[in-house]
């Protein structure tokens, strides 16, 4: 009980300081080929040497041609830094750090992903602390300080790093997974160009679909919502039922990327208040620990956490359900949150995400694991029902085959 009522009264004072900081929303920039309205944005806001940020992927692809050029077409002089691998590590932001400072740059551009946004978002850290580790950051509120013009692509929908106030980072030396969350690694900009979309894998939809939706049911059930989140990620919620499956299939509809996009930068911007749960806790401890990719951690855990929390997100889970037309509204609240969690499972199915994690793994790992996301997950996450390390190590063995 007291337990509980600490961590009640932490994220009661972090909501308060959400509203006092005035966190902000990214300004969008939005549509096919909005990419090449980034150059046009940098001049018109007095910049002149921006450290274009993606990830090795990415490069492979090229795709960010169309910016290059646009770039050299306005006489822009930039850097270039594409060693972000996917989960990042301290190591790639200290060398993406020390290539804005070599190149005496003046803002970022972040085309990729989640793995590129975060370290982007730490590299512009940083840039502004020369003075501090990345391990100094760990936490809440240790930036304190405006980054460098930060204009945000997503090449995904899924994270919505875009418009958060987190970042996550890997220790490659101890293989922890840990976030960092400030306003200030807010993005000024967002850029939704749903082209930049269309090549994607099946397997990157899928899994970064389902990510997006994990931030908007954490988001939902918590304890930490306004009016404003609520209302985002139900509609993000919708968004990912009516466009994910058919944009699975049909990756070069246009419409349906750019649907997700929306829908990713709506669940972004409920967690970003609101706050995510137990799921990213386990996901980040899996991703630090294995390398597992972090959408297709959330996909597979997120519908053992939500059965493990029983009765305290019945009502909610239920309301999503409503606004899904999954079960009859006459149903009970524990059927309709049945119904919304077996849609999840369908949903993995459909999209061929297995329903437990093939890894090779010992005791020492799981202990070190549980430890982990325990420590993460509390005091901060307002979570339906706050487990103990007993819980958690049931869920470990639940996903584990």
């Amino acid at each position: 009980m007291l337990r509980t009522l600490f961590y009640r009264i932490y994220q009661f004072m972090m909501r308060l300081a959400s509203y006092l900081l005035g966190i902000k929303e990214p300004k969008l920039i939005s549509g096919p080929g909005s990419l090449k309205e980034v150059p046009k944005l940098l001049k018109e806001k007095g910049y002149s040497n921006p450290l274009v940020v993606t990830d090795r992927g990415i490069d492979r692809l090229g795709l960010l041609n169309p910016l290059f050029e646009a770039l050299n077409a306005e006489e822009i002089t930039y850097s270039y830094f594409c060693d972000v691998q996917a989960n990042p590590t301290i190591e790639n932001v200290m060398a993406g750090k020390a290539a804005f400072k070599q190149n005496a740059c003046d803002s970022i551009i972040v085309v990729g992903g989640g793995s590129a946004m975060d370290a982007a978002k730490l590299i512009g850290a940083l840039a502004v602390r020369p003075k501090k580790t990345v391990e100094q950051l760990k936490g809440v509120l240790k930036v304190g300080k405006a980054l460098p013009f930060l204009i945000a692509v997503p090449t995904t929908a899924g994270t919505g790093s875009e418009t958060t106030l987190a970042a996550v980072i890997v220790n490659e030396e101890t293989h922890h997974k840990y976030a960092i969350n400030d306003p200030h690694l807010i993005p000024k900009y967002a850029v939704l160009d749903p082209t930049l979309l269309t090549g994607l894998p099946q397997k990157i939809t899928s899994t970064t679909g389902m990510d997006a939706l994990t931030h908007a049911v954490e988001a939902f059930i918590g304890h930490a919502n306004t009016k404003k989140t609520k209302r985002a990620a139900i509609e993000a919620t919708k968004l990912i039922k009516e466009n994910l499956y058919k944009s699975y299939l049909d990756g070069k509809n246009v419409a349906l990327r750019e649907n997700m996009q929306k829908a990713a930068y709506l669940a972004g911007v409920a967690f970003t208040r609101a706050y995510v749960g137990y799921i990213h806790a386990i996901a980040h401890s899996l991703g630090g620990k294995y390398d597992v990719p972090h959408g297709l951690a959330n996909a597979i855990i997120m519908p053992y956490v939500l059965e493990a929390f029983g009765k305290k997100a019945y009502s909610r889970l239920a309301r999503l359900s409503d606004e899904l037309s999954l079960v009859g509204k006459a149903n009970s609240k524990k059927d309709k949150a049945r119904g919304f969690i077996n849609w999840i499972r369908s949903m993995n199915r459909s999209m061929d995400i297995p329903e437990k994690f093939d890894i090779k793994y010992n005791e020492k790992d799981v202990e070190e694991m549980i430890t982990n996301a325990f420590k993460e997950g509390n005091p901060l996450y307002p979570v339906p029902k706050e487990f103990s390390r007993d819980d958690f190590k049931k869920i470990y063995r639940q996903i584990l085959k």
